[in-house]
C-alpha cells in the first residue's frame, strides 16, 4: 500500500446507548459520519465496537468462554447478527454523507487461536483502501482453533490491522477525554494523561479501571493492553472523546485536540 492509512476506532459506548439493549446512538453516528466526511481524509479504515448490540448477547451465552455446548451456537449467531445490524447503521450513515463505506465481516475471514488472531487475510482490505473505499469492520464472534469460537474485540482487530497495514496513526474514539490516573466517571479527582509512552502504557494496564457496565472485551484496560502493539511498532495512538462534537474531525485532520497521545518513547 503506497499511502499509510489512518485507523479510526469508534467505541461501542459512543455509537450505542450501552445500558439500553440494541439501542443505537443515532445522533452520534450521524454526526461522526459527517465529521469523517468533513475531514476529507484520503485513506481510512474504521473499526467499531459492539456496545449494547454485541456485548449483552455474548455475555448471556458466555461466548468468550468458548464452545461448551450446542445451546451456545444460537448465541454466536445472534451476536454476529446484532453486530451486522449495528455495522449496517454505521455504513449507511457514511454512505449518506457521500462516503464509499464498505462493510468487512471479521467472522467470515478471521480465525483465532485462544482468542488471539491467528490468520487475517489482507488482500481485500488493502485493495479496497487503495481504490478509495473506506472499509468498516467491527468486533465480532469468530471461530477459534482451540476454543471452538471466541469474541474478537474491535480493539484487538484495529491494533493488528494498524501494524499489518503500516498505519500512519490510530485514533480511538471513546466516551471520556482519554486515559486518566483513575476512572473519571467515579473519581472527580482523576487527572487526564495527555502524553504517554509505551512504558507508561504498560504500567497503566494494572491501574486504570474498566467500565461498570457489562463489557466482555475488557473495557478501558482491554484497550490499553491491545494498544501496546501499534505503539511498539512506532505507530502513534490518539485517544479522544468521540461524544464531543468536532473531536474526530480534528483528530483525523491532524489538528490539536484534547486527549491522550501515546508514542513509543
Amino acid at each position: 500500500m503506497k499511502s499509510k492509512p489512518i485507523m479510526l476506532k469508534l467505541g461501542g459506548s459512543v455509537i450505542t446507548v450501552k445500558d439500553k439493549f440494541l439501542t443505537p446512538n443515532t445522533e452520534a453516528i450521524n454526526r461522526l459520519a459527517e465529521e469523517v466526511a468533513d475531514s476529507e481524509v484520503s485513506h481510512l479504515v474504521i473499526v467499531h465496537g459492539g456496545g449494547s448490540y454485541g456485548h449483552p448477547i455474548a455475555a448471556r451465552y458466555k461466548i468468550t468462554e468458548g464452545f461448551k455446548g450446542k445451546h451456545q451456537l444460537i448465541g454466536f449467531s445472534e451476536t454476529h447478527n446484532a453486530m451486522m445490524s449495528l455495522n449496517k447503521l454505521i455504513v449507511e450513515a457514511l454512505i449518506g454523507k457521500g462516503l464509499p463505506a464498505l462493510s468487512i465481516s471479521p467472522s467470515s475471514s478471521i480465525i483465532t487461536r485462544h482468542g488471539r488472531i491467528h490468520d487475517i487475510p489482507l488482500d481485500i482490505l488493502t485493495h479496497a483502501v487503495s481504490m478509495g473505499f473506506i472499509p468498516v469492520s467491527y468486533g465480532d464472534p469468530v471461530l477459534d482453533h482451540e476454543k471452538g469460537f471466541a469474541i474478537l474485540s474491535g480493539d484487538q482487530l484495529i491494533s493488528i490491522l494498524a501494524v499489518k497495514l503500516g498505519a500512519e496513526k490510530v485514533i480511538v474514539g471513546v466516551d471520556v477525554d482519554g486515559l486518566y490516573t483513575s476512572d473519571p466517571k467515579t473519581n472527580p479527582s482523576a487527572q487526564l494523561i495527555e502524553h504517554a509512552t509505551l512504558g507508561d502504557l504498560r504500567e497503566l494496564v494494572g491501574e486504570v479501571s474498566g467500565s461498570k457496565t457489562v463489557d466482555v472485551t475488557g473495557g478501558m484496560m482491554g484497550k490499553i493492553f491491545e494498544l501496546t502493539l501499534p505503539v511498539m511498532n512506532g505507530i502513534e495512538v490518539l485517544i479522544v472523546n468521540a461524544l464531543k462534537p468536532d473531536n474526530i474531525r480534528r483528530a483525523l485532520s491532524g489538528e490539536n485536540v484534547r486527549g491522550t497521545r501515546i508514542i513509543k518513547g
